[in-house]
């Protein structure tokens, strides 16, 4: 069965993207499928990228723009949902490509029966960098997830893994209109790490089936090395804190048996995050901010409840600082982070 003829609405936010928006817009309007709309959001960019949507606007029908005050990127796809009208959503990032076959081969993937199928058809992606690429899939096996296969593979399994069962990106993904409207009041626009997790989680946790494709590396993530989210981020750990509570609530709202092991052991990770954010920075006083954090009493017990698995290098390091906060052990691995970034940059 096919979801041809179902149209398919793009969001795609714009901010500070005008040397990469013609190449991602160019890929959008050659998609093979088109019963599409693409609703481009300036969120208050100051540069040229509000007169560059308002000319795609007026040479392609099937482009809208949205122009509002910069708010930031949940506040810029929450305004695009709202002013789209296609039975699915999809989302780009205005720095990102897609195939030019993506949305025909996922659309092929939708149920096609009933006016609100509550469904999610998963591609997988590419990793852009400057001097390579690398090819990264859902961690679940391709095929249709439904009923108890759903329940059991993929709810009760969603978060608290290094590598996720499927990525919670917004990216990548085909959804049912409705599971992104009936869950936009998760999304906080103050989470400044992981925001993504707000409205994929939820989604994924009202859905009726899941489809991860076979293959399908129609989504290009660029690298951007300038990017904030490369960056040093002094703000990432209360950010990370308030979506630790946001993820809680979601699995508390939504009567998920198995959330407090899911919530708990994502925030095992997201912590790992946190301090990698510092000690890579090697800003002053920050091994003293990584002892904070480690020893924060909630942490502490969150840590010793939920003992995870780390196979990456770096996670390992860092997972034995979070677990032995010692200032010797930080300022060693911190030595080590800066001798393999200096390897990396030269």
């Amino acid at each position: 069965m096919t979801g041809a003829g179902k149209t398919i609405s793009i969001i795609v936010p714009v901010y500070k993207a005008e040397t990469y928006l013609k190449r991602c817009v160019d890929s959008l309007t050659g998609q093979t499928y088109k019963e599409l709309e693409i609703v481009l959001v300036d969120d208050g960019s100051p540069d040229g990228c509000p007169a560059m949507c308002d000319a795609y606007a007026e040479k392609d029908k099937r482009i809208r723009t949205v122009h509002k005050e910069n708010g930031g990127l949940v506040s810029a796809w929450q305004a695009g949902v709202r002013a789209s009208s296609g039975a699915y959503l999809c989302f780009v990032d205005s720095d990102d490509w897609v195939e030019t076959d993506m949305l025909e081969q996922m659309a092929s993937c939708l149920s096609g029966g009933e006016k609100d199928a509550k469904e999610v058809v998963c591609c997988n992606f590419v990793i852009n960098r400057p001097d390579r690429e690398t090819r990264h899939y859902h961690g679940l096996a391709p095929g249709i997830y439904e009923g108890e296969r759903l329940e059991g593979e993929v709810k009760d399994n969603l978060l608290g893994y290094e590598n996720r069962r499927i990525s919670m990106s917004r990216c990548m993904k085909l959804f049912s209109r409705s599971l992104v409207e009936d869950n936009m009041k998760y999304s906080n626009p103050d989470i400044t790490m992981g925001e993504d997790i707000s409205i994929t989680l939820p989604a994924l946790l009202d859905c009726r089936r899941v489809v991860i494709m076979e293959g399908a590396l129609y989504y290009h993530y660029f690298y951007n090395e300038a990017s904030m989210v490369h960056r040093y981020d002094a703000g990432m750990y209360k950010g990370i804190r308030i979506l630790y509570r946001t993820i809680k609530e979601i699995f508390r709202i939504k009567g998920r048996s198995s959330g407090k092991r899911q919530a708990e052991g994502e925030y095992v990770y997201l912590l790992l995050l946190a301090l990698k954010n510092e000690i890579r920075s090697g800003r002053e006083g920050y091994a003293e901010r990584v002892r904070r954090i480690c020893n924060e009493e909630e942490n502490r017990r969150v840590v010793e409840r939920n003992p995870v698995k780390v196979s990456n290098q770096a996670n390992r390091l860092l997972y034995f600082v979070l677990r032995h906060p010692a200032r010797t052990v930080i300022k060693g691995v911190g030595a080590v982070f800066r001798v393999y970034d200096g390897r990396r940059g030269s």
